[in-house]
């Protein structure tokens, strides 16, 4: 298979982890997109949204997923992805999106301190309008997705590649 599969998904959805997993379970390459943003830009996160500010950051993220040029790779995402337009219509037309949904109260468990974690968070914007307003946007871009239901990494990545493989994405 040549084709990336690309995990979408809420900050702390799992996707970096089952991305790595699922990679092995594959036999793919994995990459980081937060990593490579940070790389490139040379600051974390949260320090290219105190910088640049919500649109700022949403634009360095959309270019540099645009740029991400890999083959038979799982990409992990940022939560804030799917605000990217061109780079997620260029994922969705090349790739295979898989959208992790995660229930708004496993979110709320997993999630402690959202600014030191770079998550992008308008003023007075909470976890439930975050998780509002993007679920609309997670369900657009996807072409397959997978209810966490509580599940741990292991069972979230046999489902993975278990749909992947029912839809025919993957053999197995």
């Amino acid at each position: 298979m040549n084709k990336n599969i690309i995990l979408i998904g809420m900050p702390a959805s799992g996707k970096s982890t089952a991305g790595i997993i699922l990679a092995k379970v594959l036999k793919m390459d994995f990459i980081d997109a937060d990593l490579v943003i940070q790389k490139e830009e040379g600051r974390l996160l949260k320090d290219i949204i105190e910088t640049e500010g919500i649109d700022g950051f949403i634009d360095i993220e959309n270019r540099i997923n645009k740029s991400i040029n890999a083959e038979n790779t799982v990409i992990a995402t940022g939560g804030s992805a799917c605000y990217g337009h061109e780079a997620m219509e260029n994922y969705r037309k090349n790739d295979i999106i898989v959208y992790l949904e995660c229930s708004l109260s496993e979110l709320e468990s997993r999630l402690s301190d959202l600014k030191d974690r770079g998550v992008v968070l308008r003023d007075g914007q909470t976890l439930k309008d975050l998780y509002e307003e993007r679920t609309p946007l997670y369900e657009k871009y996807a072409h397959c997705k997978i209810h966490e239901k509580g599940w741990n990494v292991s069972e979230i990545v046999t489902d993975i590649k278990n749909i992947l493989i029912s839809q025919g994405f993957i053999k197995q």
